[in-house]
């Protein structure tokens, strides 16, 4: 069952794509226009249109690739070295859903005027960040994005929503499952590798306006292609949305004092095909000192994953977002929480299903560590390869056990504000970041270019002590919600 029309027609896996195997495909299907794209600085996807006039022009585009202002992608570069190359990346090729001619799109890599990769381009700060952790330590890091998005309609007088009562919820008391499924199929098609979609917590009835949350998961892949998914993800929804006429946002809050929007990352280590997550029906060492990474440079990991002042609408206390830095088994309230992982059960399936034969095989095998603080306002090229350094830096410092041990939560316990805090504002992040910067710029992840880039856009939204600021200010904080609506 394969959806990727270009797998299909080919007969073989995109990772396998050739140029010869682009040509064949678009010259067999005449195929006259193509796409390159690629994600800027703010995260969000680019294009750059092709008539196709003759296969040699195809062969040319697809072999050189194409000029860019990269000054006009990238805010933090020089004008005078701006022109950068675009070159694209066959394996990420697929038949585009929404051109009004056949078309293929294919994702690009940037490169210097010298022919080099641009260091701080965001696809090569993931592939840097793998390429570092499989050197130092011969593992690889997978990961999926957990999407969630609200889609605003008029209210419908018929199937009324429950506010704050929409968990898998099914329609017609979930609106807009229609719109939901349309971009699963879409985005399977086009090489995305989908674990399942569902209707999610938040409904807010405001006016005569709903706005119902919905959430897409994704399959663990390796980094550099958890990140290409999501970012096309994240379009495929704008576009259908566009099509239905409603308005979709990724942004971590719409409406203050509702569910906000988180976009959760899961991840696990993996080393010849095997999960190294776990040892027996335990969470192995290499988790718990991964883990320890991810709770040593929370702070800074901030930076690249709550990017915009609501976002710190959505870490506030007492709610599933979180705002201590700790780790739990199954608490929605931690940083880092242990999701169940199929640990020591094998009997569920006899049980459930008396005339099945047992059945324990390679499926068992699932767990995952699930970072919550991230929201859709993160650029995820700079959340995987943040994530991925400081993953590292978990499994080389050798107090990265004892400090995993020391900020574990207890089942049931409340007393998380004993844990060292997340920031409370851009601000803060940056100072993190600036604070924790080594963590990204060894081994060359990061340039301290982009670093410091980063830092500085942070810092622009002067949003430091927000909150406290507008307490109480209904007009304002609807203003800045408002400002940040389509933001990621």
């Amino acid at each position: 069952m394969i959806k990727h029309k270009i797998s299909k027609y080919l007969g073989k896996p995109a990772s396998g794509f050739t140029k010869a195997d682009i040509i064949k495909y678009m010259s067999e299907n005449s195929i006259e226009m193509l796409n390159f794209r690629y994600v800027g600085g703010d995260g969000k996807l680019k294009t750059l249109n092709f008539v196709v006039n003759d296969l040699d022009y195809l062969e040319e585009i697809l072999t050189t690739g194409e000029r860019v202002d990269g000054s006009s992608l990238f805010t933090h570069i020089d004008a005078e070295s701006s022109d950068l190359y675009v070159v694209p990346r066959y394996r990420t090729a697929f038949v585009n859903p929404f051109a009004t001619e056949p078309t293929v799109d294919i994702l690009c890599s940037f490169y210097t005027a010298e022919g080099k990769p641009l260091p701080g381009a965001p696809e090569e700060l993931v592939r840097k960040s793998q390429a570092a952790l499989r050197q130092e330590t011969g593992l690889t890091l997978e990961a999926l994005g957990e999407l969630e998005f609200y889609l605003f309609s008029e209210v419908d007088d018929i199937y009324s929503i429950t506010p704050q009562k929409g968990y898998h919820e099914s329609h017609p008391f979930s609106k807009w499952e229609v719109i939901r499924l349309e971009c699963m199929s879409i985005i399977s098609s086009i090489g995305g590798r989908i674990k399942y979609g569902h209707a999610e917590v938040g409904n807010i009835i405001e006016g005569n306006m709903e706005m119902v949350q919905h959430e897409i998961e994704f399959l663990p892949v390796p980094i550099e292609d958890a990140a290409d998914q999501i970012v096309i993800a994240k379009w495929v929804i704008r576009e259908v949305a566009y099509r239905y006429g409603l308005h979709v946002s990724f942004a971590p809050k719409i409406v203050v004092g509702a569910a906000g929007s988180g976009m959760h990352i899961h991840m696990r280590l993996v080393k010849d095909g095997k999960n190294e997550m776990v040892d027996g029906a335990d969470l192995s060492v290499t988790a718990k000192k991964m883990i320890g990474g991810l709770l040593k440079n929370a702070r800074s990991l901030s930076a690249f994953g709550n990017t915009v002042p609501t976002s710190f609408l959505r870490l506030v206390p007492h709610q599933e977002a979180p705002t201590s830095i700790c780790w739990g088994d199954r608490n929605r309230a931690t940083l880092v929480r242990v999701p169940l992982g199929w640990r020591g059960v094998d009997n569920m399936l006899k049980d459930a299903n008396p005339i099945e034969a047992d059945d324990k095989n390679k499926w068992i095998n699932k767990q995952t560590v699930e970072l919550r603080s991230p929201d859709g306002s993160a650029h995820i090229y700079n959340l995987l390869a943040g994530v991925a350094s400081a993953v590292l830096y978990g499994l080389k410092w050798e107090g990265s056990l004892e400090y995993a041990q020391k900020l574990y939560l207890k089942a049931g316990s409340r007393d998380r504000e004993s844990f060292p805090q997340l920031p409370e504002s851009c601000f803060d992040c940056a100072d993190a970041l600036l604070e924790e910067r080594d963590v990204y710029e060894e081994y060359g992840v990061f340039t301290p270019h982009v670093i410091e880039g980063i830092a500085e856009d942070l810092k622009s939204y002067g949003d430091e002590n927000l909150s406290e600021r507008l307490f109480g200010d209904g007009e304002q904080l609807k203003k800045l919600v408002e400002d940040h609506l389509h933001c990621g």
